[in-house]
């Protein structure tokens, strides 16, 4: 466990390139040898069907690497991780400490830590066979499918995944490979929101009461007139640094995935 976490980050790059691979291996385009492409800005008519098939493909490959990050957070544990870390700001009612950047950051490492599991089978179940041409890209994608899927079927609601099963007309499956991905990624999706927003409210209350003492101490003191967020801002950083939050929160994250 330790050696894969350790790699994964050089796991994860690869992946990355996996997933253009697979795209690009549904093609029934062969190429006899090595071919760089000839990239020219203009439109035109064309009689060599080679030449209209490379375009398509250049503009694929644009649009895949303008979707991966995207698909790759929808599907890991950055969802939770990130809005907890926004809640957990705004419960402190900081705007901008920290900020956007360093929380982006803590979330994409918690999720490299939990997804790193995942990944490593997935190296090791399809990316390294087909890197060998042991297997087919289309294997490779089932293979690699599966993981990820059962890291998403534990974190989802049956309740959630009802909901798509029927509005998608997908019967009951038998076992879950038979879930289709267009199913079970909204599901995670809708899953993981509502538990990142029971735990924001958890992370509410004890700065919700500090809010309360010190509304009700300058009301009572007839300090009508200074904002009550004012006063209460240095007593929640105050509890939130004296009870070691940031571990409390990182903690709680991570015990929250099954």
């Amino acid at each position: 466990m330790g050696k894969s976490r350790k790699s994964f980050i050089s796991l994860y790059v690869k992946m990355f390139f996996f997933a253009l691979i697979i795209f690009f291996g549904h093609s029934q385009i062969i190429y006899a040898q090595p071919v760089l492409p000839n990239i020219q800005i203009g439109i035109g008519p064309t009689e060599n069907p080679q030449q209209a098939a490379s375009g398509i493909q250049i503009l694929a490959l644009i649009t895949v690497l303008s979707l991966a990050p995207s698909i790759l957070m929808m599907t890991t544990a950055f969802i939770r991780v990130v809005v907890v870390l926004s809640f957990t700001r705004n419960a402190m009612a900081l705007q901008q400490s920290p900020p956007n950047q360093v929380l982006i950051g803590l979330a994409l490492f918690i999720t490299f830590f939990v997804m790193a599991p995942t990944w490593s089978q997935v190296n090791s179940e399809a990316l390294t066979p087909f890197l060998a041409g042991e297997i087919t890209p289309e294997e490779a994608f089932d293979r690699a499918s599966t993981p990820v899927k059962e890291f998403m079927y534990r974190q989802t609601r049956p309740r959630d995944l009802r909901l798509f099963m029927k509005h998608g007309g997908v019967e009951r499956p038998n076992n879950l490979d038979e879930i289709p991905l267009h199913t079970i990624i909204p599901a995670f999706i809708i899953s993981e929101l509502k538990t990142a927003f029971m735990m924001g409210f958890m992370l509410y209350i004890p700065f919700l009461v500090i809010d309360m003492i010190v509304a009700s101490t300058l009301m009572s003191m007839g300090m009508l007139m200074l904002p009550p967020v004012m006063i209460s801002m240095p007593f929640k950083i105050l509890l939130f640094t004296m009870v070691d939050g940031w571990h409390l929160v990182v903690s709680s994250v991570l015990a929250g995935f099954r």
